[in-house]
């Protein structure tokens, strides 16, 4: 029974991840468009995918902190009402501060709601099963992001904000669900007793934890992959004048791709290779396509160089999960938490980073994101074979 109750947990919390995940790309295709009625463009559309990011930053550790108080199912209840609500009050918004204010709202929820389910996984999983949990969340993570634009620009034909309003029906609606559907499982390993630390005194604890290096491996990759994803559309419209039917098909058929893999072959890869070889193999894979992009004139070639870069990341997130997981003992909210933290950061100055270089030059994102990315492998590569001499010092 206590098998099955967790299995079907674990299908309403793919669910709630998809809808979420769906309510921000649903709103992708119709922001330039949204944000032309308040008389501002590009620029603040980038602060306000900041301002998102600044709130999942902040919350995210006390997000992790209060699920092992409280448990996860409260916590994922109260992030998909705020995410829901906050979706409503940007659609009816009718000064550029409540879209700010808006924005930060919904950071706030996808706050108190990713690390919580993330660390739920945890609890319904065991030790081996964990990256299959892991991969399947992030497939449906990869989903929702991959329908939610086509949605988005079909509910726009009706009116700029009614995406906005499907959003928050359907967010609720998850909420509701959740409420109904969504059993009180024990965790498998007991949470440790909570601590009451801010923001500061999380993050220097987190300096002392057993995947600390992992921390700052989610944080560099978010942040050197941002310089691809947040640019690829510019690049090709700018250098090749892809149609934007042409850009939308670039970016799903990677999406698509990666939640195959991320479905049916992750868990496959870490019970053959485990965790570690599919970070260090994919961090190369994904440094590899980023510069390759630069070498690729014709849309097919564009297309495998992007989906080869899509796989290698709808890999790591998984790989890089689950690994912290499986350190992360019966601190797992904690652990979520501070990983969707570190994520953020790369997330929130990711971004910017990468316009202020293509500004400049349109190959400086993919060349910089390149030299994070390698970066990225030697911390982690160094930090594995550290990890492995202590291992066989012990045994011996």
């Amino acid at each position: 029974m206590a098998a099955k109750s967790n299995k079907f947990a674990l299908y309403v919390l793919m669910f709630n991840m998809f809808i979420a995940m769906s309510g921000i790309g649903l709103i992708i295709p119709i922001m330039p468009e949204y944000l032309a009625t308040f008389g501002v463009a590009g620029q603040a559309l980038g602060t306000l995918i900041a301002t998102f990011a600044l709130a999942q930053f902040l919350f995210s550790p006390l997000s992790g902190q209060l699920s092992d108080k409280y448990g996860r199912k409260k916590l994922i209840i109260v992030g998909l009402i705020i995410f829901g609500l906050s979706q409503l009050v940007f659609g009816l918004a009718s000064d550029l501060w409540i879209l700010y204010l808006a924005r930060f709202f919904s950071g706030l929820g996808a706050a108190f709601l990713i690390p919580p389910m993330m660390a739920f996984v945890a609890d319904i999983t065991t030790f081996e099963e964990r990256g299959k949990g892991m991969g399947l969340l992030g497939a449906s993570m990869s989903l929702g992001f991959m329908v939610g634009p086509g949605f988005g620009g079909f509910l726009a034909e009706v009116s700029l904000q009614f995406p906005f309003y499907v959003a928050t029906t359907v967010a609720l609606l998850a909420a509701v669900i959740s409420f109904i559907a969504l059993p009180n499982v024990a965790p498998t390993i007991p949470a440790a007793p909570a601590k009451s630390e801010n923001l500061l005194q999380q993050l220097k604890s987190s300096t002392t934890t057993p995947y600390f290096v992992m921390l700052l491996v989610m944080l560099i990759f978010a942040f050197g992959l941002a310089n691809f994803q947040s640019t690829i559309a510019l690049y090709v419209d700018k250098k090749y004048q892809f149609t934007p039917k042409e850009i939308a098909v670039l970016i799903t058929i990677g999406g698509f791709v990666g939640v195959i893999v991320q479905t049916f072959v992750i868990n496959k890869l870490f019970k053959r290779f485990g965790e570690m070889k599919v970070i260090l193999v994919n961090l190369l894979v994904s440094a590899g396509a980023m510069i390759g992009i630069l070498f690729v004139n014709t849309f097919w070639t564009i297309l495998l160089v992007a989906a080869v870069f899509f796989t290698a990341a709808s890999l790591l997130r998984p790989a890089i999960n689950t690994l912290i997981s499986k350190l992360a003992g019966n601190e797992q909210g904690f652990a979520a938490g501070m990983n969707n933290a570190y994520m953020s950061l790369g997330n929130m100055f990711g971004p910017a980073m990468a316009g202020i270089l293509f500004d400049i030059d349109m190959s400086f994102p993919y060349i910089f994101g390149t030299a994070i990315l390698i970066t990225c492998f030697f911390i982690a590569s160094n930090w594995s074979a550290k990890k492995q001499q202590l291992l066989a010092t012990s045994r011996s």
